[in-house]
């Protein structure tokens, strides 16, 4: 997400998922954006993850906070 609150495709979505699992994340949002990299990412580290998609910005903090 922007400073302006656009929703922007995630860059390198695999590294950034290698970097949040190396860093102890089990919970994942990625924006609706990013679904088509999904393919990109090795399926063993995608498995790890509880993922989640939003679709703006309103959508990420409910979906972050659990009251969906």
């Amino acid at each position: 997400m922007s400073l302006g609150g656009s929703i922007i495709p995630v860059e390198n979505v695999a590294e950034a998922l290698q970097v949040a699992f190396d860093a102890g994340a089990k919970r994942l949002l990625l924006p609706m954006s990013s679904v088509g990299d999904i393919a990109t990412i090795p399926g063993e580290l995608f498995a790890k993850f509880q993922t989640g998609f939003y679709s703006d910005p309103r959508d990420a903090a409910f979906k972050a906070l659990g009251v969906e």
